[in-house]
């Protein structure tokens, strides 16, 4: 639902601030403003006078970098530029893309700052000390019409320049030089189906300028509140199917992430969807992560056949650069709600932000006379622009695990999160789940979600799956490391208890989270990998600790048979066996002092009682874990590995 923005500028809290900080501020507002900026997209600048190494004044253009976020962005956020080299640039009748961004990089004060952005030299046009742009939902929603230009007229006043949509870069400075006459000071500059430009001699000045123009232009619109609906309930293997299918198309293992409140479902429940939906989104300026089109339904594979045949029709327009893989980013459909795509967890909730603004605008402009967005051509020059592919590109490559799925059972500490840390430093979007609350803080961002779970509960177990599956899409590597110690006693002293538990948390809950995770596992784009974390007392076990020993055996026996059952699904299992792990919970000083005092040593001995003479820690059992996990263990099933320092006894 588009609302009006709210004036957020405090007089007291910028009184003082240098004109940088103040664009910093203004620009602040501006992002964390939900009805102004798609994904934190926009750009702002300000101009300002600099003394030079040789002591002469120069002046300087302060613009947001490529790729920043308005809503977080700090000062060196902002490239600083020479003004006099990027209005000479002006100047030029004609300058590629390529060329532009080099000559803005050679225009830099400062060798660290980000590359600039690529609408740089209309700030630079713009004779204002401080410029302010965003993509304004209500804008939008007038402008994506039949007669989006008028309505916009209408609605701002004739004090507003409109410009038609040119894509940013020195071809829009040049067309907006047409439109700026010297001496002239509008109100504001709307691009069409782009967004808004608001300037000032002071950052407080742009920025109620742009404040004022947004509310006439909610003004003209009428908002509907959603009825409250119960969302449908969805399988997490049918997530899983659609994901993998989703990967299959992208070449790669790819997230999916569900998302269903009333607002979205009253879109996807639209009789009309699959028409508005098909014309197109808000503004090009994002459609490298929405695609052009979303997918209506289920059928991946009749939007891949699609996708190559609209690259094919504009192949022309793409000489030279990399082809995109035909793989859908936004999902709709009424019994999944919205569904969207990519390599990262941060990616698929950037498309996720960036499509439900389209859905307010395409609910207002139909309201009004009728949603409209820019032509196909537009779109594929945007898609398939070198500038945009040339900032993917900067992100670097994925990690080896990126578009993967983990889940790791007693997360909360010692192995259990060293192996969370390790998967997700490899690239893994990791499900945690342990009885602890601290299961929650493990790892900050969105690529990690915390699940407080007893891994006794079979229901709970479901649940931690559930929540894999609605938000990163499925399964792909499963890590079984919740367990348990009782207390040491000979088998004549045997606590049936103990016993007891012991089965229940190292044996039973095992065998109830394979049997729940087979089907989802079965499904990993890449195929399944479970690993377990088992014991050095599986293969040589100790004196009074039957219970541990016995039952972490018995789950050894249970990952070898599903290594033999679950190889024609692609799956393999494999086992690690950690010893003498002291940075566990498992160790308390007093037990380690215990110990350490049996066998005549010191702590610090005990430690190391292994052939080699070294430590192991939770980390390098974590480290081996994310490795059996990787494609250098491709070929490895139902293999035990110790991680000890070596032990005559296992040797």
């Amino acid at each position: 639902m588009i609302t009006e923005p709210a004036d957020r500028w405090d007089d007291a809290e910028a009184d003082g601030l240098d004109p940088l900080a103040a664009c910093v501020y203004a620009s602040r507002l501006i992002g964390r403003d939900p009805g102004l900026v798609l994904h934190g997209g926009g750009n702002t600048s300000v101009k300002t006078r600099e003394i030079d190494l040789d002591g002469t004044p120069i002046d300087v253009l302060h613009v947001k970098g490529s790729g920043g976020d308005l809503a977080t962005i700090e000062p060196a956020g902002f490239a600083p530029l020479r003004l006099d080299l990027l209005r000479m640039l002006l100047t030029l009748d004609r300058l590629d893309d390529d060329a532009m961004m080099n000559a803005l990089r050679c225009a830099s004060l400062d060798a660290s700052a980000p590359d600039p952005s690529v609408e740089t030299l209309l700030h630079a046009l713009l004779p204002h000390p401080v410029v302010l742009h965003s993509h304004a939902d209500a804008l939008l929603a007038l402008g994506n019409q039949p007669d989006g230009a008028e309505r916009i007229r209408a609605a701002l006043g004739p004090d507003v320049l409109i410009a038609p949509y040119a894509k940013p870069g020195f071809d829009l400075a040049k067309l907006c030089a047409k439109l700026v006459t010297p001496g002239a000071y509008p109100r504001g500059l709307v691009l069409m189906h782009h967004g808004l430009f608001t300037f000032g001699p002071d950052a407080r000045t742009a920025y109620r300028a742009h404040i004022a123009l947004v509310t006439l232009a909610a003004a003209q619109l009428t908002t509907v509140t959603p009825e409250a609906v119960t969302p449908p309930v969805v399988a997490p293997a049918a997530l899983a199917r659609l994901r993998r299918e989703i990967s299959a198309a992208a070449g790669r293992p790819m997230l999916l992430s569900r998302h269903d409140d009333d607002r979205i479902r009253a879109f996807v429940t639209r009789p009309d969807l699959a028409d508005v939906a098909g014309r197109g989104p808000a503004t090009p300026d994002h459609v490298l992560r929405t695609r052009p089109l979303p997918l209506i339904g289920t059928d991946v594979a009749g939007w891949s056949e699609a996708y190559r045949g609209y690259v094919d029709a504009h192949r022309d327009r793409a000489a030279g650069l990399t082809p995109l893989d035909p793989a859908p980013r936004v999902l709709l459909a009424p019994e999944l709600g919205m569904l969207t795509a990519g390599v990262r967890a941060a990616d698929t909730i950037a498309t996720a932000d960036i499509y439900r603004h389209t859905m307010d605008v395409i609910d207002a402009a139909e309201r009004l006379g009728g949603y409209r967005a820019l032509s196909a051509p537009d779109l594929f020059d945007v898609e398939y622009w070198s500038l945009e592919q040339a900032k993917q590109r900067r992100r670097g490559t994925p990690p080896e695990l990126a578009g993967e799925v983990a889940l790791v059972t007693g997360a909360a500490s010692g192995i259990g999160r060293a192996c969370a840390l390790a998967l997700h430093a490899r690239g893994a979007a990791v499900i945690g789940v342990d009885v602890s609350p601290a299961v929650a803080q493990v790892l900050p961002g969105p690529g990690y979600r915390g699940v407080v779970a007893d891994v006794t509960d079979p229901d709970a177990l479901a649940g931690a799956l559930t929540v894999g599956a609605e938000t990163f899409g499925g399964l792909d590597i499963m890590v079984a490391a919740a367990g348990i110690f009782p207390r040491s006693r000979p088998i004549a002293q045997l606590d049936r208890a103990d016993w007891r538990r012991a089965m229940a948390v190292n044996t039973d809950a095992v065998a109830d989270l394979f049997a729940l995770a087979h089907p989802l596992l079965a499904l990993a784009p890449r195929g399944g990998r479970v690993v377990l974390i088992a014991s050095k007392n599986v293969p040589a076990p100790g004196p009074q600790a039957a219970p541990y020993s016995a039952s972490k055996a018995a789950a050894v026996q249970l990952a070898r048979v599903a290594a033999m059952e679950w190889a024609a699904d692609g799956i393999r299992v494999n086992i690690v066996h950690p010893d003498a792990v002291f940075d566990t919970g498992l160790w308390t000083p007093e037990l380690l002092a215990a110990r350490a005092e049996r066998y005549g040593m010191t702590v610090e001995q005990y430690k190391r009682r292994n052939l080699l003479g070294t430590e192991v820690t939770s980390a390098r059992v974590g480290a081996l874990t994310a490795t059996l996990c990787t494609d250098a263990f491709a070929a490895t099933t139902g293999t035990q590995v110790s991680v000890d320092g070596g032990n005559d006894r296992v040797i």
